[in-house]
């Protein structure tokens, strides 16, 4: 057996730890904006926790480009991982570290494909609904004209504007905000197109194995009707072949014991 490459084995070490520190991220981004009456002690230990979190990415993302064989070839194929590090720490782009971290934690992790899709289609969904709440939040709160005002009222927005319903009793009303407005329809659209391809390729698949089971069971009523037919022609065969037989056969030979 193929023993694993170095980067592989330190994916599979790091992949848990990633995930937490993804999760920590997202607590220490959204705490501020959530609670923006909290201390300035627990503003400035959210602050640091992200930088603590980026610290540990930009570390995991060194390393295995040190270890990779073609680092040129990592670079290209890895970009998502690279996003994760380079992005900038500004509001309210920060978050977007944490969707692609959980992408990145999710391809590596050793799933069945279906079962893959389906964790990137709910992950996105709820990383998407989070990052648009926080982002419009943190932009629209201090609008002059904006009516974005509490976290009820950023999830309920996020959720008719992925879902590209727009009731429009709640809307950004600043230049950043509208951004994102575009971003999070557009990723809406793109997430609902994934979930109808997914079913439709369920119901394809079960198709296509149902139809196979159909056709090897006809195949195999063929096998036998054929087989069924041999075994008539081979009785019939015998039974017009054996009177005529016993017919030309020669008589059998009497002997006589000789006399005393």
């Amino acid at each position: 057996m193929k023993e694993p490459s170095r980067q592989v084995r330190w994916e599979r070490r790091t992949q848990t730890p990633l995930l937490v520190l993804a999760m920590a991220f997202a607590v220490a981004y959204a705490v501020p904006i959530v609670a923006p009456d909290a201390g300035e002690d627990v503003h400035r230990a959210c602050t640091h926790a992200e930088w603590v979190v980026w610290g540990a990415f930009a570390v995991d993302y060194v390393v295995r480009l040190g270890i990779a064989g073609d680092r040129k070839v990592f670079v290209r194929t890895h970009w998502l991982d690279l996003a994760a590090v380079v992005l900038p720490l500004v509001q309210p782009l920060r978050l977007l570290r944490l969707v692609a971290t959980l992408m990145l934690v999710g391809r590596r992790a050793r799933m069945a494909p279906q079962i893959r899709l389906t964790t990137y289609v709910a992950g996105a969904v709820v990383g998407l609904l989070m990052f648009g709440s926080l982002a419009v939040l943190s932009v629209e709160r201090d609008a002059p004209d904006g009516n974005i005002k509490n976290l009820g009222d950023a999830v309920w927005w996020s959720f008719t504007t992925m879902t590209t319903v727009g009731y429009g009793d709640h809307s950004p009303t600043t230049g950043l905000g509208r951004v994102l407005a575009v971003g999070l329809m557009l990723s809406g659209i793109a997430l609902l197109g994934v979930v109808t391809a997914n079913i439709a390729a369920w119901f394809i698949a079960r198709f296509e194995r149902d139809d196979q089971v159909e056709r090897l069971q006809l195949a195999a009523v063929r096998e036998l009707q054929a087989e069924v037919r041999a075994l008539r022609a081979e009785v019939a065969r015998l039974a017009d072949g054996g009177p005529a037989g016993l017919q030309g056969a020669p008589a059998p030979r009497e002997t006589t014991s000789p006399t005393p």
